[in-house]
């Protein structure tokens, strides 16, 4: 290796534990010192702009774009992301082709009390600024009210304290990747709340000819995880995902055998639809774009309009 690696990233807490996270695993795969790599922290639209719904400003890409404009441009090597806010469509010259092994898909239930979903009062006000979330807490639960609630952990934490909302909803695998022991929370099933696409997943981008990156992330990619996120994502692609369409799903893996469960539903919750399928490894992309096909079936052309 002749030149630094650099590694782009968000600034939030999380991203930077993932990016650490990665260069400690790059670090060890290849026996080489911590000044071969150079962490290099990018501003997104997504975290400048807290103060409205990701719907509104242009969706899950504001936390990618300018991480990927820098890639191409040749100011970083290689991009981590969660994968869960990675659009389908990857730019022209770029790749999303090494995934760490999965932590923990589960949603989180977060309260100052520690008090498990199935304790909130009717009535209550909880704080999501996902619309999955939002969608899927309203089907269950049609008498909370739901707000707006965007940041960082630390921020939805202190508007916890501050009054805004009496619960929130966060990703198992942040709290777990940031230690966050101190944080009330009960890990929600997924029978009871299908996971966000790819949630606990760390991808890591590179540009299409990068060589040098394709070997240095050849040792990361958890051949498991890889394809437990094709299934997934092909779901999400047949069905056009986008932080404006309240869409679940999740793939596991017993030996060579698949299972996928996915789950859309109307932004309101007044509707959801479900759906698996099973079958063998080699086949997950096509069997994501196959419970995308039964899944879109069933809906109406206003399924996803806002309400």
């Amino acid at each position: 290796m002749t030149k630094t690696l650099k590694i782009g990233t968000r600034g939030s807490p999380l991203a930077l534990a993932q990016a650490h996270e990665t260069r400690a695993r790059l670090m060890a795969a290849h026996g080489l010192p911590d000044e071969a790599f150079e962490i290099v922290i990018i501003s997104t639209t997504g975290d400048r702009v807290q103060n409205r719904a990701l719907r509104e400003i242009g969706g899950k890409g504001l936390f990618t774009k300018e991480i990927e404009e820098a890639m191409l441009s040749g100011e970083i090597d290689i991009a981590v992301h969660s994968s869960k806010d990675m659009p389908v469509e990857q730019p022209q010259g770029l790749v999303l082709d090494c995934f760490l092994e999965r932590e923990d898909p589960r949603d989180a239930f977060v309260t100052l009390d520690g008090k498990p979903f199935s304790a909130l009062p009717q009535g209550a006000v909880v704080g999501t600024s996902s619309l999955r979330r939002k969608a899927q807490l309203l089907a269950r639960r049609p008498d909370v009210t739901v707000v707006e609630f965007r940041g960082n952990v630390q921020t939805r934490m202190r508007k916890l304290a501050d009054g805004v909302a009496e619960a929130t909803f966060l990703a198992q695998a942040g709290l777990n990747r940031l230690n966050a022991q101190h944080i009330s929370c009960q890990a929600v099933a997924p029978e009871d709340m299908l996971p966000a696409i790819a949630q606990g997943v760390i991808g890591i981008e590179r540009r299409a000819d990068d060589a040098e990156a394709d070997r240095l992330l050849a040792p990361l990619r958890h051949v498991e995880t890889h394809t437990r996120v094709a299934a997934e994502r092909a779901l999400l692609a047949g069905l056009d995902g986008s932080c404006e369409t309240p869409i679940a799903g999740l793939a596991t893996l017993e030996g060579n055998t698949l299972t996928l469960r996915g789950e859309i539903l109307r932004t309101d919750g007044s509707e959801v639809l479900t759906g698996s399928r099973t079958g063998p490894a080699e086949q997950a992309a096509e069997m994501g774009a196959s419970l995308a096909e039964e899944l879109l079936a069933q809906t109406t052309d206003d399924f996803f309009d806002w309400k």
